[in-house]
């Protein structure tokens, strides 16, 4: 189907993407103008964050440094389930300090029932491959660790993200895999990158820039974050790549069909359902990378969201039926 109408509309009326410049001694500005950008779009397109119990910020250790935390807990009476969210950006943008990821995050929350834990992995181009990742595991070790400070099951843990963060949400469960980390219950991977060799023709079809997230960008972003060509075949930075996708946890993962990323959705569903995974995968037909936020324009990007939130409620109280 076409772009949806609305969609297109604001499309049309925006000027044309700028080229993407990651030279690290303008990324800060970069990232301050992206968010100020991101936010002034969040309060046209986007609903209202949903109210939740309590909301509290944490500073976490790690190897050369620290990074934030931000937990998100449900009202009621608990133990709750986990889920570890991860936020986008390629590697080298995005922050949990979007109304974005706030918004998503009090969903999860609000609706479903999970203490959610906001992740801010340091970024590219400063902290390469694999810094992103291994903060990014950290926060879920630590979720496991401190799940009772926050009235949370550590033996119920789901992990998500979107676009890089769904990057880095699959590599964490090959990596608790292989590692015998946390067990993960669940994965929600929404327009994930999984493939940083860039095959597909996803990159053919909607990555000449008429389309957010043009294949030049793209290439930019993998750029900034992986140290060298050799490294877009390591399986933690494409999990798309690993030999054995067996034995991970279930996945819900979600592509727009106007995405250069569409494929790499879609293809790895297939190699986890082959790996005897199970796994579900929904294309947003009419939408564009990161319009599935958009829940207040699109009655789409609503639904979207309520298919995540099913899945999710599935997933922590198994009772609860499939559907909404």
């Amino acid at each position: 189907m076409p772009v949806l109408p609305a969609l297109q509309a604001l499309l049309d009326a925006l000027p044309p993407f700028p080229a993407l410049d990651l030279d690290p001694e303008k990324v800060a500005g970069l990232r301050e103008a992206g968010l100020a950008g991101s936010n002034a779009l969040a309060a046209t397109v986007a609903e209202a964050p949903r109210p939740v119990g309590t909301v509290t910020t944490e500073k976490m250790p790690v190897e050369g440094g620290e990074i934030t935390l931000r937990i998100y807990q449900p009202e009621g009476p608990g133990p709750h389930p986990i889920h570890v969210y991860y936020h986008g950006g390629g590697w080298a943008a995005g922050t949990i300090e979007e109304v974005f990821v706030d918004v998503i995050c009090r969903e999860r929350t609000a609706l479903a029932g999970y203490v959610t834990i906001a992740v801010e992995y340091r970024l590219a181009p400063e902290h390469k491959f694999p810094v992103p990742l291994d903060d990014s595991y950290a926060a879920l070790l630590w979720a496991a660790e401190h799940a009772p400070e926050f009235n949370a099951k550590p033996d119920l843990i789901t992990i998500g993200g979107g676009s890089a963060g769904a990057n880095l949400a699959a590599a964490i469960t090959l990596k608790a895999r292989d590692e015998e980390g946390p067990k993960i219950a669940f994965q929600v991977l929404e327009i994930p990158a999984l493939d940083l060799t860039l095959t597909g023709p996803g990159y053919e079809l909607y990555g000449n820039g008429e389309y957010p997230l043009p294949l030049t960008d793209i290439e930019t972003y993998r750029a900034a974050y992986l140290p060298t060509a050799d490294d877009r075949k390591n399986p933690l930075a494409s999990p798309l790549l690993a030999e054995d996708l067996s034995q991970l946890p279930p996945a819900l993962i979600l592509s727009s069909e106007y995405d250069p990323l569409q494929f790499d959705g879609s293809r790895y569903a297939e190699r986890l359902n082959d790996a005897g995974v199970e796994a579900t995968f929904i294309l947003g037909a009419g939408q564009i990378h990161g319009s599935s936020q958009f829940t207040k324009l699109l009655p789409e990007s609503a639904a979207w969201r309520d298919e995540v939130i099913t899945y999710l409620r599935a997933h922590a109280r198994p009772q609860v039926p499939a559907k909404l």
